[in-house]
């Protein structure tokens, strides 16, 4: 049986985004070997028969000790399953699986889900992280890339410049983020919906929920998300002051979706293609979100949602009172534009399809 090895640094991630990608994969007599590290969603997948390994990854940290430790890992297991072709995601997955499955001559395909703040920011550790992707990847059968931006970042340093193709991010599962029946607008609901950090636009999110809680004080503001250590008493703050409803993580969205009218995502993080966004627009919710690559993509301005300078609060307030003002048919109309929007360009099935195709295409090699 051929054999495809997934390194990723997150199982949660894997079972949002690309659990049909595994299915795919199992049904095509594939057999599945995930690499990352442990969490409970693991039992879907092994449930299904896959095999799973522990694998440590220190994601944000820049430990050298734990670097070499995740490559040795991966040259030993990698040695062990003999994998036929390996699927990489995320930066130290994409470098150092990248360069073991090199050295080992094996076939691998690696996805951009995003440049990460170690790339997007000059200084000496985006130079260092440039200089190991272009290891990293150099024997790359294969990399997709979320967004042209990110490709074309890539391609000004020499980087997969031959072998990389655009996929839309991780696609959206139409069946699971159905249409939802868009509610009325008595009271206006937003949803951020995000982990609480600076660089997700929490504070222009505040700033516009604080202005226009006081202006229309027939709106509500919903939070929902892990929040940053640094971010939780100023959360408390507002959601006692009445200025925003925070909900915590939620596993399920769609729930809010039923009451929401509109998603803000004021997000400057670098990130490939943004799901928050797409989940929201599957569902029928427009969207008001910065005009950057990961999130541009997903809105043609004025038709389902609106585009905002990043960092700008007053821009994202004027677009939420533009939407205020909307009326009811023209509320739920912009929801719908972004439902046949996600149906044309983002099903994930586009996502599943380009992975088998070029599996297939390496294996009959």
């Amino acid at each position: 049986m051929k054999k495809v090895m997934i390194l990723a640094n997150h199982v949660l991630g894997l079972y949002s985004f690309r659990r049909e990608l595994v299915l795919g994969l199992l049904n095509s007599d594939y057999e599945v070997i995930i690499s990352a590290p442990y969490d409970e969603k693991i039992s879907y997948f092994t449930d299904l028969g896959c095999i799973f390994i522990d694998t440590p990854i220190d994601r944000r940290g820049v430990s050298i000790i734990n670097d070499v430790k995740l490559i040795k890992k991966y040259w030993k297991i990698i040695s062990i399953y003999k994998p036929s072709v390996v699927l990489t995601y995320t930066i130290k997955p994409n470098i150092y699986g990248g360069m073991v499955c090199g050295l080992n001559n094996i076939t691998y395909i690696a996805n951009i889900t995003g440049l990460g703040s170690a790339v997007e920011n000059k200084g000496l550790l985006q130079r260092i992280t440039i200089n190991l992707y272009r290891i990293g990847l150099k024997k790359s059968k294969r990399v997709f890339f979320q967004n042209s931006e990110n490709r074309k970042f890539m391609h000004s340093y020499g980087i997969a410049v031959k072998n990389s193709m655009l996929i839309p991010g991780s696609g959206v599962n139409l069946n699971y983020y159905r249409l939802i029946e868009y509610p009325k607008d008595e009271v206006v609901n937003f949803l951020f919906i995000s982990r609480i950090m600076k660089e997700k636009g929490i504070e222009q999110y505040l700033d516009t929920a604080k202005f226009i809680k006081s202006k229309y004080p027939n709106t509500n503001f919903h939070v929902l998300g892990n929040c940053d250590e640094n971010y939780i008493n100023t959360i408390k703050k507002y959601e006692k002051s009445g200025v925003i409803k925070y909900h915590g993580r939620q596993d399920d969205v769609r729930e809010f979706h039923k009451i929401s009218h509109c998603t803000i995502h004021p997000t400057y993080y670098p990130e490939g293609m943004s799901n928050v966004l797409l989940e929201s627009a599957a569902c029928g919710r427009p969207v008001i979100t910065t005009n950057r690559s990961g999130c541009k993509e997903v809105v043609d301005d004025g038709i389902n949602g609106y585009l905002v300078e990043q960092q700008n609060s007053s821009d994202l307030i004027d677009k939420v009172e533009k939407f205020i003002n909307l009326t009811f048919e023209e509320k739920k109309r912009m929801g719908l534009a972004g439902r046949d929007k996600v149906e044309k360009e983002f099903d994930r099935q586009i996502v599943v399809n380009s992975y088998l195709y070029e599996i297939d295409l390496i294996l009959q090699l």
